[in-house]
Parts: structure tokens; C-alpha cells; sequence
């Protein structure tokens, strides 16, 4: 979604411009230009400084992701790229989570661990949250097969929340 456009004093020909709002930064190279919310209604962690805000981190995508799914990081020709986190695949554990969905390839804002999750179903305030075997999703319920990652991604302070913080998995035998 792009961002709102604002009206601007051109000073090559004393014009009024239409200029869009920077969603997202690159850095110096968005230097002096007027930031706009981001599809999720915040500004993106790619605006702030160092230090300010939630830990996250901007990261290729290596297949489309969905609001809420819970990430993967993982080494593509040598760049970190993420991926859908999935309980049947062991080495696709949930290293952190998106808001927003994006498409691939496109910069995901990726979230760590100590930040709110909202947006899921089916959870028991207190009770842990684990990693689904369906792509990128949560369950109340730890995975059963053999050769499944149980892996527990937080507790829940909800029926639609809970803390990320993932433990490392185990495989189940």
C-alpha cells in the first residue's frame, strides 16, 4: 500500500510537486524525506535509529510469508534470507515472526524474540505456544509425529496472543 502524498515546493521550478511518503528506508539514501505509516498502521523499524523501538531486522524473503507467520533465517548463497518456519522440516525452526505479509523476493521486517504475537486463535492463557507443522503458523498443541521439531515459541497471555520467545526444539522420536 502506498504511503499518503504530501504537496511540496519543487526548487528546480518553483512548483508545486506531489511526492509520496517513505514507507521504508535504505538509509542516507531517504535523506530529508517525510516518513508515512506502513500497511500494519506503525512506522517500519527500517525508520528509527539503532536502539529505538522492537527488535527487528530487515530481511530478504525467500517465499511469499503471511501477516503473523513465524520465520526462519537461513543462509542463501551466503545472504540471510527468511523463509516459513515449519515443525516437519528440522532445520526450519522459528527464529522470528512478521506482522505484515510479503510477497518474494521482498524486504521482510523480521521481529525477535520478547515481543507480542496477536492475531492467533485457540491458545490458553499460560499454557505454551508451539511451532505448527502447517508453514508459518502456531499451535496450542506440541507436534506428534516422529521426526517432527517440537519446538515451543512462547507462552500465552490470550486466546489471540502470546510472548515470542523460542526455545530451541527437540526432535521427536
Amino acid at each position: 500500500m502506498a504511503g499518503n502524498k504530501f504537496l511540496i515546493l519543487d526548487p528546480a521550478t518553483s512548483l508545486a510537486k506531489e511526492i509520496a511518503g517513505t514507507q521504508t528506508s535504505a538509509g542516507a539514501a531517504n535523506a530529508d524525506q517525510i516518513p508515512a505509516l506502513n500497511s500494519s498502521g506503525v512506522l517500519d523499524i527500517t525508520l528509527m535509529p539503532p536502539g529505538i523501538g522492537s527488535s527487528a531486522q530487515a530481511i530478504v524473503t525467500s517465499e511469499a510469508l503471511a501477516a503473523g507467520a513465524l520465520v526462519n533465517i537461513w543462509p542463501n548463497a551466503g545472504v540471510a534470507n527468511v523463509r516459513n518456519a515449519n515443525a516437519t522440516d528440522t532445520t526450519k525452526p522459528a527464529d522470528g515472526f512478521v506482522l505484515s505479509a510479503f510477497a518474494s523476493p521482498a524486504t521482510a521486517t523480521v521481529y525477535f524474540p520478547g515481543q507480542l504475537v496477536t492475531g492467533v486463535s485457540g491458545l490458553t492463557i499460560g499454557a505454551p505456544v508451539f511451532l505448527s507443522t502447517t508453514s508459518g503458523v502456531v499451535s496450542a498443541t506440541a507436534p506428534s509425529a516422529t521426526g517432527n521439531l517440537v519446538q515451543q515459541v512462547g507462552t500465552a497471555l490470550s486466546a489471540t496472543s502470546f510472548v515470542f520467545q523460542p526455545m530451541a526444539g527437540i526432535i521427536k522420536g
